[in-house]
This record gives structure tokens, C-alpha cells and sequence, in this order.
């Protein structure tokens, strides 16, 4: 068997509203609770599992999505008031990037209730 992610934790003063928060974004259904966590499953299986805390450091979480993915997430963020940005400092505000490196890759940035960094990325190249 080849080494494959099966879920991390994702810290939050409110699991339920968070992991609701990223699914609506993401298009994605919550999955049911598991044990004490609120997880929100990827396409891939990977699971992000949702738990209650309340000291924490933000993270950074990055999904890739399909250029149509990221199009719908991007209407969904906007049409939900929040604040995107083309960086990861946070300093472009309304704005998404193209990578330099990766020909055709779009992103964007956006913080989560709990102030945890997330990105939507499309992979480029061919279109996907």
C-alpha cells in the first residue's frame, strides 16, 4: 500500500459552523460526526476533522479544484461578503493570483471563522 493522508484535525471554537463554513464554499456536504469531530470529506477521501478548541494557531489549509470548482467557490465567496486575497500575507485584497510557475494555475486566499488560512487552487496546465 502506497502512504496516503487519511484525515487531519482542524482546530475551532465552533466545529459545526466551521466545517459548514468550508463545505458550503467547497460545494461539499458535511460528513456525519464522528465520534467528537465534525468532518468535512474530500473528494480524495481525505478527511478534515473539526474539533473543539479553544487556543489554537491558525493554519494553512490548500484544496485543489478543477477550474469550474474554483469559478463556483469564488462566486460563493464573493457573494458571501468574504474578504479574498492574491497572497498569503493578506495584503491584495478582492484579488486572486496566476502563478509564475505553473502556466494557467489561479488561486485565492480567504480566512475561516477561526481565522485559519485557506486557499483554492486550480492545478494549470491542461485544462481540468
Amino acid at each position: 500500500m502506497t502512504v496516503q493522508l487519511n484525515h487531519t484535525i482542524v482546530p475551532a471554537r465552533d466545529p459545526e459552523a466551521s466545517a459548514q463554513f468550508l463545505a458550503g464554499i467547497l460545494g461539499l456536504a458535511v460528513s456525519p460526526r464522528l465520534a467528537h469531530f465534525t468532518p468535512v470529506t474530500l473528494a480524495n477521501e481525505v478527511s478534515l476533522d473539526y474539533d473543539r478548541a479553544d487556543d489554537f494557531e491558525p493554519h494553512h489549509y490548500a484544496f485543489m479544484v478543477s477550474d469550474e470548482e474554483f469559478d463556483a467557490s469564488l462566486a460563493r465567496i464573493q457573494t458571501g461578503g468574504i474578504t479574498h486575497y492574491a497572497d498569503p500575507a493578506c495584503r491584495e485584497p478582492g484579488q486572486i493570483y496566476r502563478s509564475k510557475h505553473v502556466e494557467g494555475r489561479r488561486g485565492t486566499y480567504f480566512r475561516d471563522p477561526n481565522g485559519h488560512l485557506m486557499e483554492i487552487l486550480t492545478p494549470g496546465g491542461a485544462k481540468s
